[in-house]
This record gives structure tokens, sequence and C-alpha cells, in this order.
């Protein structure tokens, strides 16, 4: 689809973090992996929640009628996220780690010894640690997909390979979120459902840059975060209906027996939530053709968001590609954007991360060190215990950035 043009300009003027300066130099925010910018409008929604909603839900009186209203609006704003018909199979909680352990030790309760669960070397290990305790809990069998090294891309032959009658769940994510590669959701979930097992997919790395549709991937269950898109820290809990249902989680005996309550423990952080509604809102202003439902919007944005960060990490990769100095991890073909979230991972010969970093960070550049929690990664890879270097490209960044950056880089002894 050909779409027409949008000011970049005009979106960074929304977020007043990025006017903002260092050391005399205007901050470049390269870490969007660890946590996004946010803009004015959802910093609006949440003080507005704070200062006009402020109630706890279920009463009689005006103020929690409009908090039962403004959780009600956040379900839907997260079904046209996920696109799925039914927000009532989206649970709010703290964050995805929280809610990750939370639902593991839930769903560990359905299995036995003899069972086995698979996890990858490609995951953040918010998506394999609380898989590896659920399972020894249950006594249950935990397995783990390699990787590609080559490329840190996940190795389909030692997924089917693993893969058997006594498989419950397949634990994976859509984008690692320290090299960038994708996954190939639909495929990996037709298989696992083949075997008679369950997806848990973690999209929290690929929720920014393109689209979520739990529908069309067919997967059993998905996690991601608010932070991670422009938003508060408020994680996101989907599940097929039916299972969430089903399945019996730690609650207490007050707190609803239905979905989404059931999962949904104690009084929620209803401000951040509102917030939440509006990065799905500010996502959806991104679209250049201003289509007539969010969900709608959200695609043309989303295709907006995809072709403008693949400009930004093809410019990223083939600039860090002809610095000598440089050793790339993961996709490094500037080509080959479509196999990849604009997020890439390197090291500086003679230079540990952190000091990277620093060096970075003295120039007003926002980079990550070590392993960002990718730790069986970073173990596969082999870069342990200096980690790498990681750089996210946002669709706020701009081109003048990027060649600030790779000048910065080249410089470095």
């Amino acid at each position: 689809m050909n779409l027409p043009p949008v000011s970049l300009q005009a979106i960074r003027d929304q977020f007043p973090s990025l006017a903002r300066t260092h050391n005399g130099l205007p901050l470049i925010y390269l870490d969007g992996p660890a946590g996004t910018q946010v803009p004015q409008c959802v910093a609006d929604r949440v003080r507005d929640c704070f200062i006009h909603h402020s109630a706890n839900r279920a009463g009689k009186f005006i103020t929690s009628n409009e908090v039962d209203q403004i959780m009600d609006q956040a379900h839907e704003a997260a079904a046209d996220l996920l696109q799925t018909p039914e927000p009532k199979s989206i649970a709010f909680g703290p964050n995805m780690t929280t809610l990750t352990l939370a639902f593991s030790r839930a769903l560990a309760k359905t299995w036995k010894p003899g069972d086995e669960v698979l996890v990858s070397n490609l995951d953040h290990d918010a998506n394999y640690t609380p898989w590896i305790l659920a399972a020894k809990d249950a006594g249950a069998t935990v397995k783990v997909i390699d990787i590609h090294p080559e490329d840190a891309t996940l190795n389909l032959d030692s997924l089917k390979s693993l893969l058997s009658d006594k498989t419950k769940l397949v634990a994976l994510t859509a984008a690692s979120n320290a090299v960038g590669s994708l996954t190939d959701i639909p495929t990996i979930a037709q298989w696992t459902h083949q075997a008679g097992a369950e997806l848990f997919v973690d999209a929290v790395h690929y929720a920014p840059h393109r689209r979520i549709d739990v529908q069309a991937w067919d997967c059993d269950f998905l996690v991601c975060s608010g932070y991670k898109f422009f938003g508060p820290h408020i994680g996101i809990l989907y599940g097929k209906p039916n299972r969430m249902q089903e399945i019996c989680p730690y609650k207490l005996r007050p707190s609803p027996d239905s979905i989404p309550g059931r999962w949904m423990t104690g009084t929620q952080n209803h401000p951040c939530i509102a917030g939440l509604t509006a990065a799905i809102d500010y996502i959806a202003s991104l679209d250049p053709l201003n289509a007539p439902t969010r969900s709608q919007r959200l695609d043309n944005a989303f295709n907006w968001i995809q072709h403008s960060e693949s400009e930004r990490i093809a410019q990223l990769l083939e600039g860090l590609n002809r610095i000598p100095h440089v050793k790339l991890y993961g996709i490094v073909n500037p080509q080959e954007t479509s196999r990849r979230a604009p997020t890439l991972a390197f090291v500086v010969q003679g230079l540990d991360s952190a000091s990277v970093a620093q060096k970075l960070a003295d120039q007003a550049i926002c980079a990550w060190h070590g392993n960002y929690y990718a730790l069986p990664l970073s173990s596969a890879l082999k870069t342990e215990p200096q980690g790498m270097v990681r750089l996210g490209c946002m669709h706020y960044n701009t081109k003048e950035e990027i060649d600030r950056t790779l000048e910065a880089i080249s410089k470095l002894k």
C-alpha cells in the first residue's frame, strides 16, 4: 500500500522528551527496546485519571462508575491492538514478567511428570525461567530450542525435532529483544497444535513495530507491555477465552470467577491503564489515511511504522558494517529488514559493552549494554559476561540521529 507522507517533525513534537539536551547536544533515544518515550497525550490521560477519576471499581457512585468505563475502554483498545473480537480475553497486570510468572504457576497445575515444555535460546528470560520453574514444580521436563548462532535466528529444525505427543507448551518470542530476529508464529502455532500442545507468545518486543494478530497467528496465549509501545508500565495478557475461563488462577475468594477479572489480582493501576488506551490511540493516530475504525487505523499506522523503521535500521546496519572494529550479531544484511525488528546488538573491539554505552552516553546517545535479560541468547552467542551494545530504532528517530550515532561509534577507542 502506498501511504501519503507523514510529518516526522509533527510526530516528534508530541514527545516532550525528544527536545531534551545533554552535554549541550540533543539527546538521541536509541534505548527504545528497554522502553519507549511517551507522547504528551498519554501523560495527560494518566494525570486526568489521577485527578478526576480516583476511585476503586464496582461502587455505586460516579467516580467508581467512571473507573469501570475506563477499564472497559482499555479492554476494547487492547482487543483492537491484538486483533481479538473478545475484549474479556485480555487481562492487565503490573508487567509482562509478573503476569507470566503468575500464569505459568496456574498453567503448571495442569501438567504432570513426563510432560514436556519447550523454551528457546532466542528468548528474554521472562519467557524462559518462569516455565522452567513451573515445570520443576509439576515434575515436567524442559527442552530448549536452539538458534542458528551465525544470524541469531530460531532453529526451526530444532523445534520440529523436540515436538512430540509429550509436549504441553511451547513458549517463544515473536521478536528477539536483543537482536531483533523475528519468528514465524503462525507456522509454529500450526506445528504446536498438531502435536497437541499450546503456544505462549512473548510479543513484548514485537508490539511497537509490527501488527499483532492473535487470530491469524492462532496462538493460545500472548503477553506484551505498554511501556514498550509509548505507554505506561502495564502488562497485557491475552488468552483464548475458553482457556482463560478453564485454567484455575491463584486468586482471592471475593474476586471474580469470570474473565477477565479472575486473572487480574488486586486493585489495578487504573491511571496507567487509562494511559494504555491513550497509547494505543496514539499509534492509531499515525494512520496517514485516517481510516474510520481504530482497528483499521492501526493497520495503516503499523504499515507506516514498519516502512519508516526499516529505513532507519537499514541505515544503521549499513553504517556499522563499514566500521572495522565493530562486530554485529544477528541478521546483518540491510536488505533483510523484513526478517527483523529495528533492533541490533554489537561489540566494539577492545571495549566491553558498559564502556561503549558510557562513551555514547557522554555524547548524548542512549544505548543499552549487557544482556538486557536476554540471558539465554547472550549465553548461546557466548557474549557473557561482557555483553553487547544494543541500539533500537523507533518511528520517532531521524536519519540525522543515526548519522550522528554512527560517527560517534566510528571514533570509539
